[in-house]
């Protein structure tokens, strides 16, 4: 093995620790990743969640399901008795918004806005102050992120169908 002299330990010194340096100074940031390992666990999470409560719900539904009676004897209707029909004020309205659609929301913050029975544009754009407050602390969120990310114009921008202004503007 050849001897080495002691510049040539000096110069292996120092490459050694230029090398470190520089692999300290383009080392990614560890915070974003952590955040992003984070969304994706509490997405886990919510949906693991939502699947027990599903489960629950079935097993609750199918064990309130009445017992099947064998048919009797019945005895013959001398004339049919016409149900009078159900009146409504107003229709239920069962379709949802994509709310991921909206910056600063995405998948796993439209389940935790399912979650407070937030389902459509209209519920994001008609919030108080107040409401606003009370949400960023129920979603765990800074105080001042819905306004800051513009939740509010966002849903109104969706909900006129202006898509490609949205796109412009927030993406």
């Amino acid at each position: 093995m050849p001897e080495f002299t002691t510049n040539q330990w000096a110069i292996l010194f120092l490459v050694l620790v230029l090398g470190w340096l520089l692999g300290l100074i383009s080392r990614s940031g560890g915070k974003k990743w952590k955040r992003a390992y984070e969304a994706e666990r509490d997405a886990r999470i919510d949906e693991q969640r939502a699947l027990e409560t599903a489960h629950a719900r079935i097993v609750e539904l199918e064990n309130a399901r009445p017992a099947v009676v064998a048919p009797a004897a019945v005895a013959p209707v001398a004339a049919p008795v016409a149900a009078a029909p159900l009146e409504t004020t107003s229709k239920l309205d069962l379709t949802r918004d994509d709310l991921s659609r909206i910056r600063g929301v995405g998948a796993a913050g439209q389940r935790r806005l399912n979650d407070q029975g937030i389902y459509r544009y209209s519920d994001i754009t008609g919030m108080t102050t107040e409401e606003e407050a009370a949400l960023e602390r129920k979603l765990g969120a800074d105080e001042g992120y819905i306004e800051q990310e513009r939740w509010r114009e966002q849903a109104a921008l969706l909900a006129d169908g202006r898509d490609e202004d949205h796109r412009t503007i927030y993406r």
